[in-house]
């Protein structure tokens, strides 16, 4: 018996622990848990995500109140996680769209138009200003994809033409939205959560897009090693094309949810701020700006981080003079730690 132990001891290496002893599955299963969390690219915004939260629902009662959330995150959050959703595309096949926030100005005043002016149908004038979104993109694509433009030059230079359409054809004043979409505008943007969920509900269809079909493979491809990727048969131009006319179109649809939601087309509205809100959530969430490395929920994440320090520092009351401090230390921080984290994730593969 002593030798059978003996023979079984050395086997296993080491002896069996006594009874009255824990083992290291535990330990094993945490230690395990920790690094596959560390390894998603979503994992540092997502840290960022929670401890902004608790720092102002802390701060103040108001913050998860009722009518907070829905300043929080359907009027702050959503039109950012939107059109992020389309930089996101963008960036990881190595392009960039700055037009899109203008295209969002563009958007409703075209429904106004089509309305007012030449008595289209409601829901027809709402399909056009979206068919708009994509004929913008196809026109950035073409020059960008087919013409050898860079893209951050030709979504400026669209992104004024678009300006100066809204400004003349407006004369610079705002519009009330036509009384003939009220009713389909509950559904777009006016109902207090419509915003967001539309935005949760987009987020998750091309979350899986991304990561669970050919064109999101080919996306990333396209971005990673764009030789590689047409020596292999992939349709670069075609995904380009498809991620500028998803970009723009996504743009037209927030420019009217925006409309719905305060009931006035404005001139002022759009223009660049969305945009750049939209690719600081895109890069805080992990989507490089080379391209061929992204993600959806990252972008999710990201823009939340933003709406939160927008909201909260104005609900607990902190002066506006340096809010964009205190913004762009953020963002800063939840970079750098993005950073590191990348590195103790590529260090935990090696």
């Amino acid at each position: 018996m002593s030798k059978v132990s003996e023979a079984v001891e050395s086997r296993t290496g080491s002896p069996s622990p006594s009874p009255g002893t824990p083992g290291p599955g535990a330990f094993s299963f945490v230690r395990s848990g920790g690094t596959l969390f560390l390894r998603q690219r979503e994992a540092t915004v997502l840290v960022v995500t929670v401890a902004l939260i608790i720092y102002f629902a802390l701060a103040s009662s108001n913050f998860l109140g009722k009518a907070n959330l829905i300043t929080w995150l359907s009027e702050d959050a959503a039109p950012i996680m939107i059109i992020a959703i389309g930089e996101v595309l963008l960036l990881i096949c190595g392009e960039i769209d700055l037009s899109v926030g203008f295209v969002y100005t563009l958007s409703p005043f075209l429904m106004h138009y089509l309305i007012d002016f030449y008595g289209v149908p409601g829901i027809l004038a709402i399909i056009i200003s979206l068919l708009m979104g994509l004929a913008v993109g196809w026109v950035n694509a073409f020059l960008t994809v087919s013409v050898g433009l860079p893209s951050f030059i030709t979504t400026l230079g669209t992104g004024f033409v678009l300006l100066g359409l809204v400004d003349t054809t407006s004369h610079a004043q705002p519009s009330p939205v036509p009384g003939a979409v009220h009713g389909i505008g509950h559904w777009i943007g006016s109902d207090a959560w419509s915003e967001i969920i539309w935005a949760v509900v987009l987020v998750a269809i091309f979350h899986v897009v991304l990561t669970r079909t050919r064109w999101g493979l080919h996306t990333v491809a396209a971005g990673g090693n764009l030789l590689g990727a047409q020596e292999a048969g992939i349709k670069v131009k075609r995904i380009k094309y498809g991620n500028f006319m998803i970009t723009a179109l996504l743009g037209a649809f927030v420019g009217l949810q925006v409309a719905f939601q305060t009931n006035t087309i404005d001139p002022t509205s759009g223009g660049y701020t969305p945009m750049f809100y939209a690719v600081t959530a895109a890069v805080i969430g992990g989507t490089a700006m080379l391209g061929g490395v992204g993600t959806i929920l990252g972008a999710f994440l990201g823009a939340i981080v933003l709406a939160t320090l927008t909201d909260g520092f104005s609900i607990i009351g902190i002066s506006a003079n340096p809010l964009d401090i205190i913004f762009g230390g953020a963002i800063l921080i939840a970079m750098i730690a993005n950073v590191q984290l990348a590195k103790l994730r590529e260090a935990g593969r090696s």
